[in-house]
Order: C-alpha cells, then sequence, then structure tokens
C-alpha cells in the first residue's frame, strides 16, 4: 500500500502501460482518474477497473489536453471528488515511423500537441494544487529512443528528448515547491501495439536487449510506482530507463 491516501491522475490511461499503471496504483491503495482521449475509451476503462477492484476510488475523464480549459476543469473535478491532487502521470503519447521525405508537417505537429504540449498544460495545472497542498509528484512517459534515438519518425524520438528536458527542468524549478518530477523511459514493452507487429521483426529486436526479452506494462508501471511512493522521496529530476539494458 505504497499510495495509501493519495491520489492519481493518468493521461493516457486506459490501455497499455498507462492502464498497467493505473491497476498498480490501485493495488497500492490509491485512487485514480483515468484519462483517455474519448469518452467511450475512458468510460470502458472505468468499467473494467471498477469490475476488478470494486473498492476503489476510480473516475474516468477525457479531457483536451492541449487546452489548459479543458484540463484546469479536469483536475478541478479530481480535487472535488478525492480531495486532492498528488500525483499526475503524463503517459498520454503517439509515435511515428514515416522518413524524413515523406513526413507530413501536420503530423509532426500533432506528436509535438501531444507528446510534449499537453505535459507542459498538464503539470501547469497540477503543480497549482500541489504547491497549495504542499508538495505533489509529477511522472512523465519518456522513452529508449529519447536516448539512442531512430532511425525514422524524428517527430516522435525528438519529442521525448523535449519530455527529458521538462523533466529536468521542472525538477529544479519546482523543488522548492516539494514537487518532485521524474520521468520513466521504456524499452520495447509488450502493448496491444506491439503484439500487432510480426514476429520476424521482433525476435531480432530481443536479441539487442541483454535481459533476452521484451518489457511487459507491469515491469514499467513498477516504476512508476515507486517514484510515486516515498519510496524515492529524494528522487526528482531522473529519467529512469526500463529496457533491459537495451543496446543501441
Amino acid at each position: 500500500m505504497l499510495l495509501k491516501n493519495k491520489c492519481a491522475m493518468i493521461t493516457g490511461g486506459t490501455r497499455g502501460i498507462g492502464y498497467a499503471i493505473a491497476e498498480k496504483f490501485i493495488q497500492n491503495g490509491a485512487s485514480v482518474a483515468v484519462c483517455g482521449s474519448r469518452p467511450e475509451t475512458a468510460q470502458k476503462a472505468y468499467e473494467k477497473l471498477t469490475s476488478n477492484y470494486p473498492d476503489a476510488e476510480i473516475l474516468a475523464l477525457s479531457p483536451d489536453l492541449s487546452n489548459p480549459k479543458s484540463v484546469k476543469e479536469a483536475v478541478d473535478t479530481i480535487k472535488e471528488t478525492f480531495g486532492s491532487l498528488d500525483i499526475l502521470v503524463n503517459n498520454a503519447g503517439i509515435s511515428a515511423r514515416e522518413s524524413l521525405y515523406d513526413y507530413d508537417p501536420d503530423n509532426f505537429k500533432k506528436i509535438m500537441d501531444l507528446n510534449v504540449n499537453s505535459i507542459f498544460v498538464c503539470a501547469q495545472a497540477a503543480a497549482k494544487i500541489m504547491k497549495e497542498q504542499g508538495g505533489g509528484v509529477i511522472l512523465n512517459t519518456s522513452s529508449m529512443v529519447s536516448i539512442y534515438g531512430q532511425p525514422s519518425g524524428v517527430g516522435y524520438p525528438a519529442s521525448k528528448f523535449a519530455v527529458n528536458g521538462l523533466t529536468k527542468s521542472l525538477a529544479r524549478e519546482l523543488g522548492p515547491d516539494h514537487i518532485r518530477v521524474n520521468a520513466v523511459a521504456p524499452g520495447i514493452t509488450n502493448t496491444d501495439m506491439m503484439q500487432a507487429v510480426p514476429k520476424e521483426i521482433i525476435e531480432p529486436l530481443i536479441n539487442t536487449i541483454p535481459l533476452r526479452r521484451i518489457g511487459e506494462p507491469e515491469d514499467v508501471a513498477n516504476a512508476f510506482l515507486y517514484l510515486a511512493s516515498d519510496m524515492a522521496s529524494y528522487v526528482t529530476g531522473v529519467v529512469l530507463s526500463v529496457d533491459g539494458a537495451v543496446m543501441n
């Protein structure tokens, strides 16, 4: 029960890593608001979570993460419902694989809007509440490509490099207000998106990982749990790799 009496907001919390984080937080005593891109996806995650954890306090929201007014309404709703907002997990994001030669500038902007701008908007709204409360935790989902880059789809690694910069800078800025800011950089993880990748592509990737397996969502969720908890009370400004020591 590492998060007993804590309240968390998780963007991109309806599936994959975000849903695993929601489950891990609930299992450790937190009240959780899962945020999805659409009301129906948020409601579906809510129904699944409440079925599995009938005694937990769970909320489903679908704010426009690029809209400060929409995000403020969401964080205000969370505080009114649960009494506080102690943990923000900025997990919502999209990826890309287009070659630079074919890259649609609108798609590049779309990635930056969700992967970078939404973190700024959500962090700003949450930090104001956390400062009033006397502290809190902001966690961002980065990626191993923020360290190594990737050979196509430059928007995605560029956005995750920016996530790392936001994380380190906000840790320094918000530290005096007792708000810790960290990021988790997952490697190849067994989400529904990865399950759609052909085996002949997956196998060579596994050979680049010293642990000789891809990560599970729970592996990543465990890192978020640690950083969200008081066990990491003196940890801030860190980008924690959870990638099996993948070899670039």
